[in-house]
């Protein structure tokens, strides 16, 4: 692939190139509220818990403006993907809407939970209602997650390909099991 106009020598598309960790599952109702104020995201998580029977749910600051929200009660994927898709559409946040296509077409849905770039880590900002089901396997699957990140830092497979500015196809798969979720470096 030739350079220029693509972003690939831009420096800071280089730092946003690199792999980030995320909590991936079907079961957990998850949105993704990108420069969204958050008045307007505590009440689309409200609305969506109160609606739907959630139990409760906590929203994190993900950057400037920028939130996510994860529900307490489990649901099957195609009551996940009904949930994402009525929030969406009703709230017309475009930002939501890209989230939720992209969750569809890969059948699971993922949070960032570390950081990526200059971007912190996801901190907690707000909690309501109960926390006992589907957030408290998130956050146990957050510690493991920024656990491993704190061990693996960047590993050093990663910064060669990162440092020989390869192509985004030609970097590893790697995915983390665990029995809760699944967690996935993404590119």
């Amino acid at each position: 692939m030739e350079k220029g106009g693509d972003g690939l020598s831009d420096p800071k598309s280089r730092a946003e190139r690199l792999p980030y960790l995320g909590f991936t599952n079907r079961n957990t109702v998850k949105l993704d509220f990108d420069k969204s104020p958050l008045k307007t995201v505590k009440y689309w998580a409200k609305r969506t818990n109160r609606f739907f029977h959630l139990e409760g749910f906590k929203l994190l600051k993900s950057s400037e403006d920028s939130y996510h929200v994860v529900f307490n009660r489990p649901v099957n994927w195609s009551k996940n993907v009904h949930i994402m898709s009525w929030v969406s559409r009703l709230s017309k946040i475009e930002s939501l809407r890209n989230y939720v296509d992209m969750q569809g077409i890969k059948e699971s849905s993922t949070l960032r939970v570390g950081p990526k770039g200059e971007k912190q880590r996801p901190i907690i900002i707000y909690c309501e209602g109960k926390q006992d089901g589907q957030i408290k396997k998130y956050l146990h699957e957050r510690r493991e997650i920024n656990k491993i990140m704190k061990s693996l830092r960047i590993c050093p497979l990663l910064q060669f390909y990162f440092n020989n500015d390869l192509e985004f196809d030609s970097y590893p798969s790697l995915v983390l099991s665990s029995s809760l979720a699944r967690a996935q470096i993404i590119f």
